[in-house]
């Protein structure tokens, strides 16, 4: 398939800024989404305004927002079952095991040294808050959240406010910050960011914070707000501190966050299938979806009929598992809930690792909450064709190879006989010295009927974290621009600045993200692009599982 953009080349000064700095004394704040707000309610009862970080005494300045790696995880997952969902939250004043519950949370809670009042915490590039709908802090990624109160009462200040004067305040603009509001019924979710994400990324981020939530609680936390609006959340949401911590350091690592897709462990295609047979044969049992898993990608996945597992589902509930120690070390029966499946109910996951050193684990999820032993059955006879069968070997294998690479990307003379001149020879020639073919870095490619992606591995010149992370946020914007309403008859887009040049074209079929070493020609990176399409193509039957549903979201 040739490709040809049509488009001249537009230059995008969005680099990431390594160092920002600061204005000193009053921001003015622009709020978006409430035309009758008053700019000037920015201070609320005992604690900073939202402006206070991005102003003050000093100029603040950072390299790069620390990444929290390894989190440690609680040793008990403390989550209430269906049948005792309504009987937990109408006593849940009444419990008190004599521990002191932001004690218990500040063991697992990253930088609880701090709150509002320290330079580090507001030298942090991105924030995310959780809070009631009377003002009381659920959760903070940075500090300890009830030293937060105060910056809390700030936030619902501002939000209640806006309300009161019959609007909705969705962000506000505050010198190189957005404050980025999300109200969902009795919960507020809050993003102040000044890592120049789309605010519409940063509005999906904490839809996925909520909907991380109804995965352990359900909707039905709603009618407890209704009956009592004080009502303390904390113990329903004992342990899971690092489920949202989690979830929150996937926003800058995991571009299924902003593709809404799922990427497939790569797998020979004979593999894969012996791995969804015996998926498909204890599915015919009353299982309602059979997920093999290895970290966060798919190996195999089933569904009863007429039952579609959405992308933002699998990523929730592989968070949730991932983040919890005690599902690696025993098996677990626990009841969650799929928010894009049905956002008020609880099904029950069956959750048993196969290989903890690698991260292959099974999920069997059911509406009944008696089928434990059923599942426990299941599970053993699913292990056992897996092993006899070497798929847990083949995953061994995968995970040391790694998946596709850009120096692999079958190159040869094939570009010459696809019209490139001898100019384009001889700068290709120059690309080729630095081991990457015509200068191409990385790709990530989406399959929109399959709703899955697969993208290339990260090998130099983007070789650290940071360099990975900038990347990222560059495809993020590229996304966004594409996905703009107002943007929507573009299917092609070329930005070339000091980091690299990006290319993006969608289709009816599918998505590429490319990024190039900034000196890259136009004409060559289009043809490169069709090169990885077509590759992509070659290895569909390894790198995407093919049995899946499509979705229609």
């Amino acid at each position: 398939m040739d490709y040809d953009p049509g488009l001249p080349p537009r230059d995008h000064g969005d680099s990431n800024d390594p160092n920002p700095s600061f204005d000193h004394g009053p921001v003015a704040a622009e709020i978006e989404g409430s035309s009758n707000a008053e700019a000037n309610h920015q201070r609320g009862r005992n604690g900073r305004a939202p402006s206070d970080l991005c102003s003050g005494g000093e100029i603040e300045t950072e390299e790069e927002e620390e990444e929290e790696e390894g989190f440690r995880s609680p040793g008990n997952s403390g989550y209430y079952g269906e049948g005792e969902i309504s009987a937990a939250l109408a006593r849940i004043e009444e419990v008190d095991d004599g521990r002191n519950s932001a004690e218990i949370w500040a063991r697992w809670k990253h930088h609880s040294n701090e709150d509002d009042a320290s330079a580090s915490w507001r030298k942090r590039k991105k924030h995310f808050f959780i809070l009631s709908h009377s003002g009381k802090p659920i959760y903070s990624r940075y500090g300890d959240e009830h030293k937060l109160a105060g910056f809390s009462a700030t936030l619902h200040a501002i939000i209640s406010v806006v309300e009161i004067s019959g609007d909705h305040v969705k962000l506000i603009r505050a010198g190189n910050h957005q404050v980025v509001f999300l109200v969902k019924g009795p919960i507020y979710l809050v993003c102040i960011s000044c890592t120049k994400e789309p605010c519409e990324e940063l509005m999906g981020q904490l839809e996925l914070i909520y909907d991380q939530m109804l995965l352990i609680l359900t909707e039905s936390i709603d009618r407890c707000f209704e009956k009592n609006p004080n009502y303390d959340m904390t113990p329903l949401l004992a342990g899971t501190d690092l489920v949202f911590s989690s979830l929150v350091h996937a926003f800058s690592w995991n571009p299924s966050i902003f593709l809404h897709a799922y990427t497939c462990l790569p797998l020979p295609y004979a593999t894969r299938q012996a791995a969804s047979a015996i998926l498909q044969d204890v599915a015919d049992s009353g299982i309602l979806f059979a997920v093999l898993m290895c970290k966060h990608k798919v190996i195999s996945l089933v569904g009863a009929q007429d039952a579609s597992l959405h992308p933002d589902d699998m990523l929730l509930l592989a968070n949730f598992i991932l983040s919890s120690e005690s599902f690696r070390t025993t098996e677990t029966f626990s009841p969650i809930c799929l928010p894009r499946y049905n956002p008020m109910a609880f099904l029950y996951a069956y959750i048993h690792f196969f290989d903890v050193s690698v991260d292959t684990y099974l999920t069997l999820l059911t509406t009944s909450s008696e089928a434990f032993y059923h599942l426990k059955d299941c599970r053993i006879r699913i292990e056992n064709v897996l092993s006899k069968s070497k798929v847990l070997i083949e995953i061994q294998r995968s995970i040391l190879e790694g998946g596709l690479f850009v120096e692999d990307l079958p190159f040869g003379v094939s570009l010459q006989s696809g019209g490139v001149d001898a100019k384009m020879s001889e700068s290709l020639s120059s690309f080729m010295g630095l081991g990457v073919p015509g200068g191409l870095w990385h790709f990530i490619y989406k399959s929109i009927y399959l709703d899955q992606y697969v993208s290339s591995e990260f090998s130099p010149p983007v070789s650290n974290s940071n360099q990975q992370k900038r990347l990222l946020r560059a495809y993020q914007r590229l996304y966004a621009s594409m996905h703009d309403i107002g943007n929507s008859s573009h299917k092609t887009q070329f930005r070339r600045d000091n980091d690299y040049v990006l290319l993006c074209w969608i289709t009816p079929d599918f998505e590429l993200y490319a990024a190039f070493d900034p000196l890259a020609d136009k004409v060559l990176a289009v043809d490169i692009c069709n090169k990885v399409c077509q590759w992509v193509r070659d290895l569909e039957n390894e790198i995407f599982f093919l049995g899946a549903s499509p979705f229609s979201w």
